[in-house]
């Protein structure tokens, strides 16, 4: 099938699928749809996919559903979502991946309850699920949810939890409500965080562990006996994870370094963490100012810190040295121009050609 014709079909599944569904054989396992869309899903869909090929397996994926296609990388060509993407790799049929804009739409709906699922599982599919949805699956909905509920409920909670510089995190698997990511915890898995692991490496192992907890207690939530053991959660200990926005971007150097390090850890990814520089060219005066991604931080060590100038920023070994409050300062280890690769900050000073660098206030 070529590329053109693929995304027709996808543009075109929410029309086609529900007859489809109803000429799918009867199977004795219990019919599960998974929802997810960003690569992180994509590794919990292909666990499941793994799983149920087992001999004695409980269950089946009946149907995915996922964000619909949308422009992707420099050139916007319009792509499936990953999740898509890697269904359609391992061979699933694409009549059976649905793509609503909206998971209330009637006509996916209706195509949902063709296939009379028993369970849904979520992980990052990224749309709100409304009641009548919820209300087909009779084992409910369990969503794999990157953090120790009821701490960090929402849209970013691994970001939220690195900006907040915690010690700990962990993964939970919750039956979903229709207040946000409220419902009954299953079970869950605790972690140590590393003071130097961004948020992209955390997002990846959280969902790694989270799909191997779903696996093993798929056998409870089938049986019932997950409903009996998952706990409410204490609403009174909640604390929210809002969704970044690219206005968050921007580094304040009157900021204390540790505060900082933690927002170019969290934000790392998308939608990274930018400051203002200017270059300047003491022979004959220019002034220019660049808009400088930071990609790789740490915190430097008090006694390090060596400042001739208010706002100066020095190279000291391997990292560009910046000035922050409080006589503390970041280390940055690796920048990006706009339309530049991403380079160490030797390499970045060393084509300043013994320009200064000082931080725009």
């Amino acid at each position: 099938m070529n590329s053109s014709l693929m995304l027709r079909r996808f543009f075109t599944l929410n029309a086609t699928s529900s007859s489809s569904a109803s000429l799918k054989p009867p199977s004795k396992r219990k019919q599960l749809v998974f929802l997810g869309s960003p690569q992180v899903s994509a590794a919990v869909l292909d666990d499941l996919f793994n799983a149920s090929t087992a001999p004695d397996s409980m269950f089946e994926v009946a149907a995915i559903v996922t964000q619909p296609p949308s422009g992707r990388n420099r050139g916007r060509k319009v792509m499936p979502s990953p999740v898509a993407q890697h269904a359609l790799d391992r061979g699933f049929p694409s009549d059976l991946i649905f793509t609503p804009e909206k998971a209330g739409e009637e006509i996916f709906l209706s195509s949902l309850r063709a296939l009379q699922p028993e369970l849904c599982i979520t992980a990052a599919y990224g749309n709100i699920l409304p009641r009548k949805f919820l209300e087909i699956p009779p084992m409910g909905t369990v969503n794999i949810h990157p953090s120790l509920l009821p701490l960090y409920r929402g849209a970013a909670p691994v970001q939220r939890a690195l900006q907040d510089g915690v010690k700990e995190t962990g993964v939970s698997l919750a039956f979903t409500v229709r207040a946000l990511d409220a419902g009954p915890v299953i079970a869950c898995e605790r972690f140590e965080v590393d003071d130097q692991i961004k948020a992209t490496d955390l997002l990846a192992l959280l969902f790694s562990q989270g799909s191997k907890l779903l696996i093993h207690e798929l056998p409870s939530i089938f049986d019932g006996s997950a409903n009996l053991k998952a706990q409410p959660q204490d609403d009174s200990k909640a604390t929210l994870a809002p969704k970044i926005t690219p206005e968050e971007s921007w580094l304040s150097f009157d900021q204390e370094a540790s505060v900082l390090h933690n927002k170019v850890r969290a934000f790392a990814g998308w939608p990274g963490t930018r400051a203002k520089v200017v270059v300047i060219d003491d022979k004959n005066g220019e002034h220019n100012v660049l808009d400088l991604k930071i990609i790789t931080t740490r915190v430097c060590g008090q006694s390090n810190i060596q400042v001739n100038e208010a706002d100066d920023v020095r190279f000291i070994k391997d990292a560009l040295v910046f000035p922050c409050s409080g006589s503390s300062a970041l280390e940055v280890l690796e920048v990006q121009l706009p339309g530049k690769k991403v380079v160490n900050a030797a390499a970045f000073w060393n084509g300043l050609r013994g320009q200064r660098l000082k931080i725009l206030g």
